[in-house]
């Protein structure tokens, strides 16, 4: 692994051409949203009335995607049923861009999907659709010699032991010979409490609980104890390098004959979800290993990375983006991270507020219905700014906790005002809406063609607010946003129009 200790930015963008490939139990995840009004007549239960479904890759799929988010290479080796299920796994690997030549299909196991039903952010109920037995042995030849193929052009490997049957003992032991006999370093998620089947395997990425475990119960509580706890999984597993990840302690580095580091974060972290966040500290500790951090700095980044996700709703992925967000405010020649509003930041001085895309603005309406709060939202191109636009945000500010303020990019504005408009790029309309007080969040939406929907449909479907504001003399059934936010449970509020004050007419006096 490399020794040499170079720039976090660097690293980062490195990722691009790294290449890892995971191997273990890949799963759908699917997601069923809904409202409950009513208790069943049938039994005492509640009636999810269904308003959508979501389905991602889970399992060995959600590293995969951890890796595709921050840009690097991704390849997989699983097996998957020949059925439906099957299916939809390989077309969302396919999105995202991954390598799914190592996807092998059998008709003898069926696809694995787990099932959450949720009534707004509370999970009524889990289904797991899964058979947990071990390969055939002509699976196991199949998988190692694609295994084979695949490690030819690899920088790092993961294990990623679901302990759904894939990962053999024999596999297991082949596979981590091969990486070893190319001196690619593999990395493995553990399960299970003993770890001798991973032997010869460079690191593994063990929590507090597990790492108790696999060392016969040994307390984890302390530096000191989790020190003497991975030095003897390493003594008696024939692994190099333990990472132990600590929740709030941050991670501890120990490594054979080595001193042991310990990565603290710098601040208390606002813990939202957990879900997967041992898939992104691993997918990150592997691709900026790939682009040539060593062990401390990689775990270092895997630090912040798990911070990020953790204060998300539900499953998500840490990005490029965010990492670089946060590795600009880290001090690289310490092994404390930086991490106050790593995966936010925001001059509250200036009382700015942030300008997201459509998939984190997602991210944090969450965050915030998740708080409780009441979100509000409204749209418009807001080309020159005046007294009714500043008027009619501050009124609707007033009846929500949050406003989300969608903003017709400039391709949306031409369609909608003709080629001399706007006056103002949607950068600059932007940041100007973004220093108002009354705005929480901006989010850029629209068409690039007068043939595509240019209305906010699609924003409002993804986010989701309690209330969306419309300024005009409309009834509702003229607006084609409003089913959409009635669907969700949402209410259309129509506000009043300010006579004497728009865009037009500041243009006009111009």
């Amino acid at each position: 692994m490399p020794n040499k200790q170079l720039n976090d930015i660097d690293i980062i963008n490195a990722m691009k051409s790294a290449s890892v490939l995971v191997v273990g139990d890949i799963m759908l995840d699917r997601f069923v949203y809904g409202i409950v009004e009513r208790i069943s007549p049938e039994s005492p239960v509640p009636v999810l009335s269904v308003t959508r479904e979501n389905a991602m890759l889970g399992g060995a799929g959600n590293t995969l995607s951890n890796l595709m988010h921050l840009g690097a290479q991704g390849k997989i080796l699983s097996i998957i049923g020949d059925d439906d299920i099957g299916m939809q796994i390989k077309t969302l690997a396919q999105k995202q861009g991954v390598d799914i030549s190592g996807l092998i299909v059998s008709d003898k196991r069926f696809s694995i999907v787990k099932t959450r039903f949720l009534a707004g952010h509370q999970q009524l109920l889990r289904s797991d659709y899964e058979r947990v037995e071990d390969i055939s042995p002509e699976l196991e030849e199949a998988l190692l010699t694609k295994a084979k193929e695949l490690l030819a052009d690899i920088d790092v490997m993961i294990i990623s032991d679901y302990g759904k049957g894939l990962l053999s003992a024999g596999l297991l032991k082949s596979i981590i010979a091969l990486a070893n006999k190319r001196d690619i370093p593999v990395l493995v998620d553990p399960k299970g409490s003993d770890y001798s089947k991973y032997r010869g395997a460079d690191i593994v990425t063990p929590n507090k609980k597990e790492l108790s475990q696999a060392s016969g119960g040994l307390p984890v509580d302390s530096d000191e104890q989790v020190i003497k706890a991975a030095r003897g999984l390493i003594e008696q597993s024939g692994i190099k390098a333990v990472i132990a990840t600590r929740s709030q302690d941050g991670m501890s580095v120990i490594q054979k004959e080595q001193d042991a580091s310990h990565i603290r974060s710098a601040c208390d972290i606002e813990v939202f979800d957990v879900s997967g966040a041992g898939d992104s500290v691993i997918a990150t500790i592997a691709a900026t290993i790939a682009a040539g951090a060593d062990i401390i700095q990689a775990a270092a980044l895997a630090n912040i990375a798990g911070s990020i996700v953790v204060s998300k709703v539900g499953t998500a992925p840490i990005r490029a983006s965010e990492l670089l967000e946060a590795a600009a405010q880290h001090d690289s020649s310490s092994d404390v991270v930086s991490q106050a509003n790593a995966h936010h930041p925001r001059i509250e001085r200036t009382r700015q507020a942030p300008v997201l895309d459509q998939n984190a603005a997602h991210e944090e309406v969450l965050r915030w219905k998740a708080r409780g709060l009441k979100i509000g939202f409204t749209n418009g191109c807001f080309d020159v700014l005046h007294y009714g636009h500043v008027t009619y945000l501050n009124d609707a500010r007033h009846k929500c906790d949050r406003l989300v303020v969608g903003l017709n990019s400039d391709a949306s504005v031409r369609i909608l005002k003709g080629e001399t408009r706007p006056v103002h790029d949607e950068n600059s309309r932007a940041a100007v809406l973004a220093a108002l007080g009354s705005v929480d969040m901006v989010v850029l939406f629209g068409a690039n063609r007068a043939s595509d929907d240019n209305t906010a449909s699609d924003l409002l479907d993804c986010l989701q607010p309690d209330i969306y504001f419309k300024g005009g003399d409309y009834s509702i059934d003229q607006i084609p946003e409003a089913p959409i936010v009635k669907r969700h449970g949402g209410s259309v509020d129509i506000m009043p129009v300010y006579d004497g004050h728009s865009t037009s007419n500041s243009i006009k006096k111009m």
